[in-house]
């Protein structure tokens, strides 16, 4: 019996050594090549890069993950117990792995054969499993799972492991983390989410898009305040927190991701360019950089709404162009127009369909959302029809514009007797055009709109758009004229004129704006205020073309500009961005200019990496104020025009709006001064000017370089954009005067004739002169046929057209002449 005895135990002992040794064999051949989790330690996750505006705003993001990485200390306590009661209450008393919870899992997959297998998996398991191993469902995996875990729970404290797991769990919709989710779901920070918030987002691990509340509100309901539940049961909140909380309802904002600020989709989608260029995709998509911009939220929202006003006004010129699309109303157009997308970009404005008419003249609409609404006469009396680019015939009735069936853009009615359920026709223009603003000081872009809305065209026409400036070129032409020895009353004949363009070509002959009409001599101020192409072309091709050219590369117009004749009147392409910039060295006193979008980049530990001010302040650094001098920076633009030159320019544009085609701008009552421009057959149309402190820049046109229409100039289609821009941007601003450097003489002369007046004389203007060239000091061209007489040397940062290197200071000499071009 003994030996029998002995037999047995001998077995047994033999069965469970073999056992125990084949355990182990097995759980060194499954985890011999385990990842290192010491790599753990240096994890920087992916992280979404941040735009700001200059102000602080949250303006874009971009990633490929949305992911904000908050360290534990910055968790609120009712986001970690949520996650805590939700996936791993014994998180802080078990080894990496739950022993107990793993003996549950058991037995409860052996009693329901028929269910999922449940996991029990710990949070460390969780963090192994996200960071070190993949997804897959195998025993294998499982088993170097729960060694890692047991190794990591050996590494690291538990609050180093809930950070990572807090900051790396997959929560829906692309959010990666609770910060993310937080922003995401709710539109909040973590520390402002309420209890319910916090249990919602701890429902999500197991399956977020199954508690997804915009697909399946009740079940992310019974989820959340399950996790409420375990939330009391674990001791965290009392019954009454549970029983409030219940009672909170789930709504959740969803706030975008991209531009998060509305209508700055073009602003944020040049900044990714931006940064893609000089950091490349990663460090865009998961470095997690903080980027302050130069947007000025207020002035976007100015320049977005001017803009698309402007491009309406022109819209409604030129009359209705139909329906977006016909539904056929026998059959099930409900869902038809409910799978109709929304692609005006505005988010005002709403997809109908008409569905018939009311005995009060009123088109009776439907909306893709469900409800109903009238369109009144007065809502599209504008809508007539458009007939070769011209009005038809008023609008009588609804009928004349809409028919059952069709499919329209619609906008709820506002203001001063306007009812409610009524609503205006609206139509997305086939025009286009793009603003803006740069402080000239700076190089700032505070402001920018590539078009009528981002969700209707993705074309940034401010910065990507290559068109003919027109006559927003000739301030350059009139520039290089005084650098050449003229002034504002120099007389210039405004007469045909005629050159050749070289063998076997025509001659070459300008006409103005008014064809046929000639002033004879005119001052180069009167010219500019009328905007006269004749003069213009004169006056370049007497000073030459080179001096021309070399004043636009200088300011930056083009880098290289072809020297023929008729690019004095703007017919070389150029963008927005470059010719409003170049505009701003007038009224910045001739400094170069570079334009920026953005002022600053900090790395994912806030180091500053990128500074685009590169000046050093020594001063700005001390602790405290001892009635010390307020620190300056000193001034490191270069020179690339002559300051007294770039303020003849500024009062002579001024002119341009208190006398000249800009007139319409003058009701803004502040001083301002800048240039219409329309290119050849009206396919362009412009206004760029600026205020002492802000330079804006406005250009409408079709892309397809169709003719915007006879009589669609400057003056008509972009000046009021610039206008009423201008009118809201400066409403709190004094009407500070435009600074006059030193070394100019100012006299009294007739604003028309430039003749020499008292001071005080109606009509009568002060003129700016450089010394020695005001009326009464005998000054006539022909005295300066000294090359060295009155030059001024400005500096370049680009080979100019000579050939000369860059950095290389240019003296532009006057030329000599009689005194007036004939």
């Amino acid at each position: 019996m003994k030996t029998v005895r002995n037999v047995v135990l001998g077995g047994i002992a033999a069965v469970t050594l073999t056992g125990a040794l084949t355990a182990a064999a097995v759980v060194y051949w499954v985890t011999r090549d385990l990842p290192s989790y010491e790599t753990l330690a240096h994890y920087e996750p992916p992280i979404t890069t941040r735009v700001y505006g200059g102000s602080g705003t949250l303006i874009g993001e971009y990633a490929r993950e949305r992911r904000l990485f908050v360290p534990i200390e910055a968790v609120p306590d009712q986001v970690k117990q949520a996650f805590l009661s939700a996936e791993d209450k014994n998180f802080y008393n078990h080894p990496g792995i739950d022993v107990l919870g793993i003996l549950r899992a058991v037995v409860t997959d052996v009693l329901n054969p028929d269910q999922r297998a449940q996991g029990a998996s710990t949070i460390t398991q969780q963090v192994a499993r996200n960071f070190l191993l993949s997804s897959e469902r195998t025993f294998s995996r499982k088993i170097r799972e729960m060694v890692l875990a047991m190794r990591i729970d050996s590494t690291f404290s538990k609050d180093k492991i809930l950070e990572l797991y807090l900051n790396e769990i997959f929560l829906g919709e692309n959010s990666y983390g609770v910060a993310a989710a937080a922003t995401v779901y709710f539109g909040k920070s973590l520390n402002e989410l309420t209890l319910a918030q916090a249990a919602f987002i701890a429902a999500l691990p197991k399956a977020p898009s199954n508690y997804n509340p915009r697909r399946n509100l009740d079940a992310a309901v019974a989820r959340r305040n399950y996790v409420l539940g375990q939330m009391r049961e674990n001791g965290y909140i009392t019954a009454e927190d549970v029983q409030t909380a219940q009672a909170e309802q789930l709504i959740g904002s969803n706030r975008p991701f991209g531009a998060v600020v509305a209508d700055a989709d073009y602003f944020v989608e040049e900044v990714r360019r931006v940064l893609f260029t000089q950091y490349g995709e990663k460090a865009l998509y998961d470095g997690g950089l903080q980027v302050r911009s130069t947007l000025d939220t207020r002035l976007q929202d100015i320049a977005v709404r001017n803009l698309r006003r402007g491009l309406i006004a022109y819209d409604h010129r030129h009359g209705w162009r139909g329906a977006v699309k016909k539904l056929y109303m026998n059959g099930d157009w409900a869902a038809e127009l409910k799978a109709t997308p929304n692609r005006s970009g505005v988010s005002s404005w709403r997809v109908a369909v008409v569905t018939g008419y009311t005995p009060k003249n009123e088109a009776e609409i439907a909306l893709r959302e469900g409800d109903k609404g009238l369109l009144p006469l007065s809502g599209l009396a504008w809508a007539r029809p458009s007939i070769n680019n011209r009005l038809g015939p008023e609008v009588k009735r609804p009928a004349d514009v809409v028919k059952p069936g069709d499919v329209v853009y619609v906008e709820a009615l506002a203001g001063e007797g306007a009812q409610a359920g009524t609503f205006g026709l609206r139509q997305v223009p086939a025009v286009n055009g793009a603003i803006v603003a740069i402080d000239p000081f700076t190089g700032h872009i505070v402001a920018l709109s590539g078009g009528f809305s981002y969700g209707s065209s993705q074309f940034d026409r401010a910065m990507q758009a290559m068109r003919q400036p027109g006559s927003t070129f000739k301030p350059f032409v009139y520039a290089a004229a005084l650098d050449h020895g003229y002034t504002p009353v120099t007389r210039v004949l405004d007469a045909p004129f005629a050159v050749e363009q070289g063998p076997f070509l025509p001659l070459w002959s300008p006409e103005n704006y008014e064809a046929g009409e000639y002033l004879g001599l005119t001052t180069l101020r009167r010219g500019m205020e009328l905007s006269r192409n004749v003069m213009t072309a004169r006056l370049a091709h007497t000073i030459g073309m080179d001096a021309v050219a070399e004043t636009a590369e200088r300011m930056g117009v083009y880098e290289k500009m072809p020297r023929f004749l008729s690019n004095s009147l703007g017919s070389e392409v150029t963008s927005l961005l470059k010719i409003t910039a170049a505009y701003a060295e007038f009224v910045n006193g001739g400094r170069k200019l570079e334009p920026t979008l953005i002022d600053r980049v900090q790395d994912r530990f806030g180091k500053t990496i990128y500074r685009f001010d590169k000046r050093e302040c020594k001063e700005c650094s001390q602790a405290e104020w001892k009635g010390q001098e307020e620190p300056l920076l000193e001034e490191n633009k270069p020179q690339v025009v002559d300051p007294r030159t770039a303020y003849q320019m500024v009062s002579i544009m001024e002119g341009v709006v208190q006398r000249g085609t800009g007139v319409t701008i003058r009701s803004v009552g502040k001083p301002l001064a800048g240039k219409t421009g329309t290119s050849s057959d009206y396919r362009d149309a412009w206004f760029i000017g600026f205020s002492p402190d802000l330079a804006v820049g406005v250009y409408i046109g079709y892309d397809d370089f169709r003719s915007l229409g006879t009589g669609e100039a400057g003056a008509l289609a972009a000046a009021p954009i610039f206008r009423e821009f201008m009118r809201e941007a400066l409403a709190d601003k004094p009407a500070t005067p435009f600074r006059i450097p030193q070394g100019l003489v100012m006299a009294a002369v007739d604003s028309r004739s430039g003749v020499s007046v008292p001071e005080g004389t109606p009509g009568s203007i002060l003129e700016s002169f450089k010394p020695g060239t005001e009326p009464g000091s005998g000054f006539a061209l022909s005295d300066l046929d000294d090359p060295g007489a009155r030059s001024f040397t400005v500096q370049t940062g680009g080979a100019t057209a000579s050939g000369a290197a860059p950095g290389t200071p240019i003296t532009t000499t006057v030329g000599s002449g009689t005194g007036g071009l004939y």
